[in-house]
């Protein structure tokens, strides 16, 4: 394993334990529900929305790492953009699984990129869609 794999698989399982972003948000501007049968995932996402642009986010739920370290993911990468920025991560990080692209994701978000890996595993990049198909569902709602 290389040492940039190892440096991936590491951001994966900070993201996964990481508590920061796992909560409701009582309030929350907008909210759905994402489920993956074939795996078990289950959660809900929560945005926060003012001015069109994405004040919180965060998500709740069960699930294998991959899914909640990418729902982690998800929730720091959109922290104050706008819901067009939201968008644009969307479809980067959807063409970095499933077209193959290289992503080019801001400096701040880059580790966004550790999930990369995911793509070597077929059966596991619909637990790291999750979040992000949740995500597009919400914003699908906002003008």
């Amino acid at each position: 394993m290389s040492l940039e794999d190892d440096l991936y698989q590491e951001i994966i399982l900070e993201n996964y334990r990481s508590k920061k972003n796992r909560r409701k948000i009582e309030g929350a501007s907008l909210h759905a529900e994402g489920a993956n049968p074939s795996c078990g995932d289950d959660l809900e996402l929560f945005l926060s929305i003012e001015d069109d642009v994405v004040t919180d986010a965060s998500y709740e739920g069960v699930g294998c790492s991959i899914c909640c370290a990418s729902a982690n993911l998800l929730c720091e990468s959109l922290h104050d953009r706008s819901t067009q920025e939201a968008r644009e991560i969307l479809k980067q990080f959807k063409g970095m699984l499933l077209d193959d692209l290289e992503p080019d994701f801001a400096d701040e978000i880059s580790d966004l990129e550790a999930m990369q890996g995911v793509k070597n595993y077929p059966v596991r990049i619909k637990c790291a869609l999750l979040p992000w198909n949740t995500l597009g569902g919400l914003l699908d709602g906002v003008q």
